[in-house]
């Protein structure tokens, strides 16, 4: 069971740019957590219960206890708004507003993420089926609804794929401004499209590559952070059991956090994961240095993924075992153990200009 697609025909741009060296004002990611997924599972809207599932209160507890501090949440825009433009269903707004409410009362901050790769029942945004003005109406309804807690991001949109730079920019500045009419001050993720891969940010793609398109983000309260993710295997997909792009990938990682720098934002990284032999733990450690070394530009990550319903099978789930934690929990805390209680979470806080009382609330 699986809810990424794969990523056969995803382009691999080459990293030209050397890791970069000790950035200025490197501190530790403000955010470490993991993708709790479950919610996102099944075709078309399904049964709750049999087709998909909320994170329990025992997986929470879990990771939350392993002093992981943002949790990101999958899950369907169809399921929560049945009809474009229409009120949300009250039964699963309801779960989801569960689901948000037993991940803050654990201390974790939580990343609202619609998991449909910029579609709607299979019709991309800005088609005649899903105009962007129908993207804005859905944000619009779900800031409302959360705008009250600034430890909630708006992660706009899960991997957009196939569609122009152009064409997703102008469906995220359309959500931006719904939500910031709506009145919600939330921080917002803004992901590019090709599956927001760090590695091919620059890749050239119709209309122009993710790092020449999306500095065209507009947000009247300049209170965003840009979204990648990033695998190791052979396409960057995260779908096969092996893990030959890890140079590559931390070297990716190093290359936006210097596009990052260069346009004063910053970055999140919301998907990246590893099977669990020695060579992808191995790679799973380099790409979380990446990450540290070059702290200043990254407000965190979350780790895909965790759920109550992934299978033993599946190589990168860390849910844990009966017999106990998965052996790439044992790289993760590593990594949050070096930057526990260091200084700098302030520093990349990213608050709205001019209002010091609208940062993001970090637990």
């Amino acid at each position: 069971m699986t809810s990424r697609p794969l990523h056969a025909l995803l382009l691999s741009a080459t990293i030209s740019l050397p890791l970069a060296g000790d950035a200025s004002a490197a501190g530790p990611a403000c955010l470490q957590g993991v993708n709790l997924s479950g919610a996102e599972f099944g075709e078309g809207r399904g049964t709750y219960g049999k087709d998909y599932i909320y994170p329990s209160a025992a997986t929470v507890d879990y990771f939350a206890g392993k002093g992981m501090n943002a949790a990101r949440l999958p899950f369907k825009w169809e399921r929560l708004q049945p009809r474009l433009r229409k009120g949300f269903d009250a039964n699963e707004l309801k779960r989801l507003r569960e689901a948000v409410a037993l991940m803050r009362g654990r201390g974790m901050s939580v990343v609202l993420d619609p998991h449909n790769y910029a579609r709607y029942n299979g019709e991309a945004i800005g088609s005649d089926a899903v105009p962007v003005a129908a993207f804005a109406d859905f944000w619009q309804r779900l800031a409302k609804e959360f705008s009250g807690d600034r430890a909630v991001l708006f992660g706009l949109m899960n991997e957009p794929y196939e569609m122009p730079a152009p064409q997703w920019l102008e469906a995220a500045n359309g959500a931006i401004a719904a939500i910031r009419k709506a009145g919600a001050k939330n921080l917002i993720l803004v992901p590019g499209t090709q599956w927001t891969g760090a590695h091919s940010w620059r890749a050239g793609i119709e209309g122009g590559s993710n790092a020449e398109v999306m500095s065209g983000v507009s947000d009247p309260l300049d209170h965003y952070a840009y979204e990648f993710h990033q695998y190791l295997d052979e396409d960057f997909s995260g779908t096969h059991g092996d893990c030959p792009k890890s140079a590559e990938a931390a070297a990716a990682i190093a290359d936006v956090s210097v596009w990052l720098r260069e346009r004063g934002k910053k970055g999140f990284l919301g998907e990246f994961g590893v099977p669990a032999s020695r060579e992808c733990r191995d790679g799973l450690a380099a790409l979380l240095g990446a990450l540290e070394k070059n702290g200043d530009a990254w407000i965190g990550w979350t780790y895909w993924a965790a759920g109550d319903w992934w299978p033993a099978s599946e190589a990168l789930n860390i849910q844990p075992t009966p017999e106990g934690d998965r052996p790439q929990l044992a790289t993760l805390s590593q990594a949050m153990a070096r930057t526990k209680g260091q200084a700098g979470c302030a520093a990349q806080n990213p608050g709205v200009p001019g209002d010091s009382n609208l940062r993001l609330t970090i637990p």
